[in-house]
């Protein structure tokens, strides 16, 4: 009957075909897309996250894994969307990536899917892996418990008000899905807007594939960022909302990360489809502006799952006005693709009587460097067919940028600052 039952959920668990529409495609190459365009995007990590969960199981043989991939199957019956939010959490993905390649535990799925237990109110008994006394509930926080509970321990989770109870033996810990509690720390959630919030994810081993990954937020931290998330959405609404509806459509994750110097650090990873990794912001219009470079490295991703638009790195290096080292060819394209969208960032700010300087100068040098670098990857030979057509696209949209006016002084600024790295750059490689 196990087998059987097996065998049912599999079918039940299907992913969807990885798919992007020819408007999708058009409107990513031009440099945008809208929040309909990264849906299907976001469509397709979802799919691929199913994928790796699918190959696990099977590549596993283990009883515990198949026992915890048809609790997830059954819970997904009555409540498809929450299992989905469960299964689309940035570190599920890159856990099970890693799982796939043999790198990580696979039984951990017994966590996802008691974390998917919580979230949908349901019954479960699974046999989880209990690693230096913790135990990760994927979206949901982090549990600590004594030192008597084995690795491979038998846990329950029940439902109750405000989050659930879990046992382990004669244990129980109390899981609280607004605040911290003995034993339990919450994975807390920021808004953004007034129908998103994101949750900054401190706590997972998977959230971050970089060696700067930074721990805990204080409540100090804490609150800065939530002031910070939250003037950055009126920045986006008054001067970006085509951005606004992307970030809101793709971004369900914030993951602090360290930084060695005075300036904001970001970044965005394959691997981890949603999340963007910060240092501590420092004003809202700081944190609008990460947001939409992030988003623009994490879209181009998204869409290499499913298009490839670069043929195999032959081991030639380029020059990128942007970086202090050259790039192959894949990395210049994600930086003239971000990079593309600072420039449009800064272009909706010229205008703007307290920034409008800046914004000038940013957009005038960020236009012209994507432009250039849009020509290099054009003349390389080492773009697809599908990659040609997106960047000769992107380069279109740059040229009608070049001709909008800045102020002489703005232009003179920028073109300084341009000559200056390339100069810096010319000499580190001499």
């Amino acid at each position: 009957m196990r087998a059987g039952r097996g065998a049912a959920a599999r079918s039940r668990v299907r992913p969807a075909p990885h798919h992007i529409s020819g408007a999708a495609f058009s409107g990513l190459a031009a440099g945008a897309g809208g929040a309909q365009a990264v849906a299907e995007l976001c469509a397709a990590q979802a799919s691929k996250h199913r994928l790796l969960v699918r190959l696990l199981v099977d590549q596993a043989g283990d009883a515990r894994v198949s026992r915890a991939y048809e609790a997830l199957a059954e819970m997904e019956t009555a409540a498809p969307e929450e299992i989905g939010r469960c299964l689309r959490h940035p570190a599920v993905g890159a856990w099970a990536l890693l799982a796939c390649r043999g790198q990580a535990d696979p039984a951990r799925l017994a966590a996802v899917a008691l974390a998917a237990a919580v979230r949908t109110r349901t019954a479960c008994r699974l046999e989880t892996p209990v690693r230096g006394g913790t135990l990760t509930l994927p979206s949901l926080g982090l549990l600590t418990l004594p030192e008597d509970v084995p690795d491979g321990a038998e846990i329950s989770v029940e439902p109750a008000d405000g989050g659930a109870e879990l046992r382990a033996g004669r244990h129980v810990r109390r899981l609280d899905l607004a605040g911290d509690g003995p034993g339990w720390q919450v994975l807390h959630r920021v808004p953004f807007g007034p129908d998103v919030v994101m949750t900054v994810d401190d706590l997972d081993p998977y959230r971050w594939p970089g060696d700067d990954v930074d721990g805990r937020l204080t409540d100090e931290r804490r609150q800065l960022w939530a002031s910070c998330l939250r003037e950055a959405w009126k920045v986006l609404q008054t001067r970006h909302w085509t951005v606004g509806g992307e970030i809101a459509t793709a971004v369900s994750v914030l993951t602090p990360v360290v930084t060695r110097s005075l300036e904001q650090h970001s970044a965005s990873a394959r691997d981890t489809f949603g999340t963007i990794a910060l240092s501590d912001p420092i004003d809202g219009m700081g944190m609008a502006l990460t947001l939409a470079h992030e988003l623009q490295h994490a879209k181009l991703y998204a869409l290499s799952d499913v298009v490839a638009l670069t043929l195999p790195d032959d081991g030639r290096r380029f020059y990128a006005p942007w970086r202090p080292d050259p790039r192959p060819l894949s990395g210049l394209l994600h930086g003239a693709y971000a990079h593309a969208g600072v420039a449009g960032f800064w272009r909706r700010h010229t205008d703007d009587p307290d920034d409008g300087e800046r914004a000038q100068v940013e957009f005038a040098r960020w236009r012209e460097a994507s432009y250039q670098v849009t020509g290099t990857l054009l003349d390389s030979g080492a773009l697809t067919e599908a990659g040609t057509w997106f960047v000769a696209t992107l380069r279109d949209t740059l040229g009608r940028w070049q001709a909008e006016p800045v102020t002489p002084a703005a232009e003179a600024q920028a073109r300084r600052q341009s000559e200056r790295h390339r100069s810096a750059w010319t000499g580190d490689q001499a």
